[in-house]
């Protein structure tokens, strides 16, 4: 379990998530109930934290998390204990519970350990199961769709839905072709693996490709795999006639609506997956626009597709391996002048924003282990990571993944432009005098081109971890460069308005001729924040920051530093730097506005515990820092301020 300070960091930085959820705490009610259910049965997660005795901020006056406490600990842990033991869940649970005290006021930890396969799901016996069972998506409870309830059901018993047989089908519904392909991957990958020993039924039969027919146990038939592995085409029309693949070429980078004008070219691929993987992923690559590549010393170029190969097999092999089969709808490949989309039914089952991670869920267990025996696809998660890497590598915009729970869908887009052009270089140029490093640049490109970063992206383009990237987003908002949105894991970032967008620089080019360009908006000049996080002052609206040259720009935002700003001296911050510089700093930010420790340690570059012990309570002890809740020394509303007795005595910021 983590400690009560690990726990508060996350929350105080990262808001709300999947593994922890906070309570006013002045009953267990209801939301207790959804929030144990749900920490009990999301695949994967481990369990969560659900915390009693913490306000939320859209309630609470400092529009901050605030501990408030409970006023009957004993009664709220004996209620939880009861709740779970009782029968108010459809078996019993075993949360581990911990009181903590913080600034005198008592809160109640619980962590609902998630249950064993075999025991999902856990649902609120009151409501019954197809409305009591919940999951946690995010940072919310969210009741289970009839798919949850199929797919637990499943896992319980050990089985997945690719594994049902299809009565009415014979053996001899399979393609003989495919079985043979399967042969010759299986002995490329494993050349020594036992069943390339068997008859081809024995060999069908231990893949679970085919069954005993339940209708006649003397006879096997087809599963709902073998068929989409093996099954001849005319098999794939009669029994499943929508789990196809179209693959469009649209002109343009829209969609068209008109129905006669929405496509140049439809291909539909309704083959035995064995064949038809190799054969789409060879039709996308080819149709692909390509680069010129000459090797030093070769006289023959190469045409690289813009989107590297690997890429384009990962995604096709995710998008059939992972769709769900439940829907008949087909997937759909589009490419669009400037993108490829790949859009498959069935939602991720892992978070979106855990997809750069190790760990992998699958719907369909068999077609899952089939391709992974031949090497085709990996079942260890990593196949996200594996397109972003080699899109950062290609110098390409990272993927965007987008699922949508509620309906039940799945899209993948792979961008062809790249990630740094003159385009993108220029738009930079207005960043410079806030010294950034080039995991912040990266991620401000990324803006560029999707209009939005969230940790997800800031981790997976620069390969840091969740805390880690939460810490450099916020610091890239508290030097007023980014703007938040949302809440939770729904917590995402634009840019700050008083920037120029990639909207409006386009727009500028278009608007002005090259040499005005030139000379104004493409000049590199950076334009003046909205409201200079650091300084605590707002431009004034008349003034064309953007046209100030970079010193004059920085005399602007710092006026009270004349040769060395101060984005620079924190700019210039490393593990080496001195402490009178680091307590100078500190003194400085604070005597502009007031400031917590979490955002002084994120300025300062310092881990958040460590700055608390080391500077900010030593400068408390001196006078030269005081509290702005005197009362509340320990309160995680707390913020510091420069103390006049520093002003007074001029101390060296």
């Amino acid at each position: 379990m983590l400690k009560f300070d690990e726990l508060w960091e996350l929350l105080t930085v990262q808001d709300e998530s999947n593994m922890i959820e906070v309570k006013y705490g002045s009953e267990v009610g209801k939301s207790c109930r959804e929030t144990i259910s749900a920490f009990s049965n999301e695949p994967g997660l481990g369990g969560g934290y659900l915390i009693l005795g913490i306000q939320d901020p859209t309630k609470s006056p400092s529009g901050q998390y605030e501990i408030t406490g409970v006023s009957n600990p004993d009664k709220i842990q004996q209620d939880l204990t009861s709740l779970c033991n009782n029968n108010s869940f459809n078996q019993p649970l075993r949360p581990r519970i911990t009181l903590e005290t913080v600034e005198g006021k008592t809160i109640v930890i619980a962590y609902i350990p998630e249950v064993a396969p075999t025991e999902k799901p856990i649902f609120i016996q009151s409501i019954g199961f197809h409305k009591g069972t919940y999951r946690r998506i995010g940072s919310a409870d969210v009741r289970c769709t009839m798919t949850d309830l199929q797919v637990f059901l499943q896992e319980r018993q050990n089985q997945s839905y690719d594994t049902t047989p299809v009565a009415d089908a014979f053996l001899d519904d399979l393609d003989p072709t495919a079985i043979n392909a399967y042969r010759q991957l299986r002995a490329k990958a494993n050349p020594n693996a036992s069943e390339l020993t068997l008859s081809d039924q024995d060999l069908l039969y231990s893949i679970n490709a085919i069954t005993r027919n339940p209708k006649n146990p003397q006879t096997y038939c087809p599963t709902f795999a073998g068929i989409i592995l093996f099954g001849k085409m005319i098999t794939l029309r009669r029994y499943f006639p929508m789990n196809r693949i179209d693959y469009m070429i649209v002109e343009g980078t829209e969609w068209v609506t008109n129905p006669d004008e929405r496509y140049q070219s439809l291909t539909e691929i309704r083959e035995p997956l064995l064949l038809a993987i190799p054969k789409l992923t060879t039709l996308v690559i080819n149709d692909l626009p390509k680069s010129f590549h000459l090797e030093d010393n070769q006289l023959q170029r190469q045409d690289i597709p813009l989107i590297p190969s690997r890429v384009i097999r990962e995604a096709i092999v995710n998008a059939v391996m992972h769709r769900n089969y439940r829907v008949s709808s087909p997937i759909q490949i589009i490419r669009y002048a400037n993108r490829l989309e790949i859009r498959n039914p069935g939602y991720s089952l892992k978070p979106t924003d855990e997809i750069d991670q190790p760990g992998s869920f699958t719907r369909n267990n068999t077609i899952a282990s089939v391709l992974h025996e031949l090497n085709i696809a990996e079942t260890k998660g990593t196949g996200g990571k594996t397109m972003i890497e080699a899109m950062v590598e290609a110098n390409l915009t990272l993927p965007k993944f987008d699922s949508q729970r509620e309906k039940d869908r799945f899209c993948l887009t792979l961008y062809t432009h790249h990630l740094v052009g003159n385009e993108e270089r220029e738009w930079l140029k207005q960043f410079r005098t806030f010294n950034l490093d080039n995991e912040d640049t990266r991620a401000l490109i990324i803006l560029w081109q999707i209009g939005k970063l969230d940790n997800f992206i800031y981790r997976a383009a620069n390969n840091v971890e969740t805390l880690n990237a939460s810490r450099k987003l916020t610091r890239l908002r508290d030097l007023g460069v980014l703007e938040t949105n949302g809440k939770g894991r729904a917590t995402y970032y634009t840019l700050d308005p008083a920037f120029q967008s990639a909207e409006q620089l386009r727009a500028d080019q278009l608007n002005q001729d090259s040499s005005t360009a030139n000379q104004d908006s493409l000049s590199g000049q950076s334009p003046q924040p909205n409201q200079d996080s650091l300084s605590g002052q707002s431009p004034q609206p008349n003034q064309d920051s953007s046209k100030l040259p970079p010193e004059q720009l920085s005399l602007k935002l710092f006026p009270t530093v004349e040769k060395e700003s101060l984005e620079d001296r924190l700019a210039s911050i490393g593990k080496r730097t001195q402490r009178e510089e680091i307590e100078a700093l500190i003194l400085e930010l604070c005597k502009r506005k007031a400031r917590s420790s979490s955002e002084l340690a994120s300025l300062v570059k310092r881990e958040w515990k460590y700055l608390l012990k080391n500077y900010i309570k030593p400068l408390v002890d001196k006078g030269l820092l005081e509290y702005t809740i005197p009362d509340k020394p320990n309160t995680p509303d707390q913020t510091y301020r420069t103390s006049r007795d520093a002003k007074k005595h001029q101390h060296p910021f």
